[in-house]
């Protein structure tokens, strides 16, 4: 090829991520995402509520085996995913800068600050439980043991403005306590979402454990909201009216509903957005009684 032969762009198809798979829009349908300067960066699919049924219907068939899966196992997979995205930095640093409209060294700290974000929650995966559950004292020969345990499937709203580092930031607390979720990523800037699942995918994450549709986050959240099989719903990425429909929906089956607030992505995240998302089981045993000075073990 000669230097004067132009060369054509190879443009990037972006897909949702379900079922561990790869799928177009049940419609068809997609729109543009451009930069935050109007450039157009891409076409992402545009979800449909038939997507968001197939997400939820991939997301409870995963949760039996990734909630009974072991808890150092779950902290593993996490860390597998904060190596394979180091060794996608660049691209990822790229798609931030485009979507948040960041110079690249302050696109470079988002998406450190994102592995490392990965980093803390696995190895939170197999202390979480030290921290909720314990043994409580009860009178009589009896033990009385707490244990938390995942919601079940839950439907995060991905932050609008912090297109990678809020996303990891709401995504990571939900599957490293068991859960399993179906994403709505950020609707003007999607393709760190749909980057994100590409990276899951070869992480050795279960497929549906994360499912990341992107669109019109009220058409597709709304159906979530409604929706039966669904047991909690993160509305960080809905705006003040849209999280109040969504909450009435949701109470139709009364599911768990984490209402938006105002957040700093860059603090210590704590462990609050875990525990959100666990439910509490308590079991009583008894001890059995030694000889007539009724002393137990």
């Amino acid at each position: 090829m000669s230097e004067s032969t132009a060369r054509l762009s190879v443009f990037k198809t972006y897909k949702l991520f379900v079922g561990g798979k790869f799928p177009r829009s049940e419609s068809g349908r997609v729109y543009e995402v451009t930069d935050s300067k109007g450039k157009w960066l891409a076409n992402a699919p545009l979800s449909s509520r038939k997507d968001a049924r197939d997400a939820v219907v991939a997301a409870r068939k995963a949760f039996g085996a990734w909630s009974g899966a072991t808890a150092y196992n779950r902290g593993q997979i996490l860390y597998r995913i904060a190596e394979m995205l180091e060794g996608r930095r660049e691209q990822f640093t790229r798609e931030v800068a485009d979507a948040e409209g960041l110079s690249k060294s302050k696109a470079a700290a988002v998406v450190d600050a994102a592995i490392d974000r990965w980093v803390w929650y696995a190895g939170w995966t197999d202390k979480i439980g030290q921290i909720v559950g314990g043994a409580n004292p009860v009178a009589g020969p009896f033990f009385n043991l707490s244990t938390p345990e995942p919601t079940g499937v839950v439907t995060v709203l991905a932050p609008q403005e912090s297109s990678f580092l809020g996303l990891v930031s709401v995504v990571a607390p939900a599957i490293a306590t068991g859960n399993t979720v179906v994403v709505i990523a950020s609707e003007n800037a999607p393709l760190p979402a749909l980057s994100l699942g590409e990276v899951l995918a070869t992480s050795d994450l279960p497929g549906g454990v994360v499912n990341v549709l992107s669109g019109r986050t009220a058409e597709i959240a709304t159906p979530l909201a409604a929706h039966q099989d669904v047991n909690a719903i993160d509305l960080t990425g809905a705006d003040e009216q849209l999280a109040k429909e969504l909450e009435v929906a949701a109470a139709d089956n009364l599911k768990r509903v984490l209402r938006p607030r105002a957040e700093d992505w860059s603090a210590d995240p704590g462990t609050k957005r875990m525990t959100a998302l666990l439910e509490t089981k308590t079991v009583w045993h008894p001890t059995g009684s030694l000889g007539a000075s009724g002393s137990a073990y």
